[in-house]
């Protein structure tokens, strides 16, 4: 599997959250702007990673949630919102990790994933977020 990334998005600097996924030009709703292939982490792996600065970067992987990956292209780069303007979809047998919008976006505006894995599910973090 190819990593696809929309042409028209970008790694910026934000104020309050390091850096971020950002659109150059106004995005439908529901497309599919990212297909980025992860590298899946054993559970072992997973704890051995959770206590580095990469942590913040992998998402939970298999359907039991015990192993971990690291996403290729932008995937890892998402910020976190509650109701998110994005979404992101696993698929396990193919090892891909696919970005889809939710809502039109403008051109500028920065893309947000809910951590939680639906874009407006409310569940608490493991972090305070907004």
């Amino acid at each position: 599997m190819e990593i696809f990334v929309a042409d028209c998005l970008t790694v910026r600097d934000t104020p309050e959250m390091g850096r971020g996924v950002f659109t150059l030009e106004a995005l439908d709703a529901n497309i599919i702007i990212e297909i980025a292939p992860v590298l899946v982490l054993s559970a072992q792996e997973r704890a051995i990673v959770e206590q580095t600065r990469l942590n913040d970067y992998i998402f939970e992987w298999g359907l039991d949630r015990k192993q971990a990956c690291v996403a290729w292209g932008y995937a890892s780069m998402y910020n976190h919102r509650y109701l998110s303007n994005c979404e992101y979809y696993m698929d396990f047998d193919q090892s891909i990790i696919m970005i889809r919008t939710v809502r039109e976006i403008q051109a500028g505006e920065e893309l947000f994933i809910n951590y939680n894995g639906d874009w407006n599910d409310q569940s608490p973090l493991w972090f305070p977020a907004k």
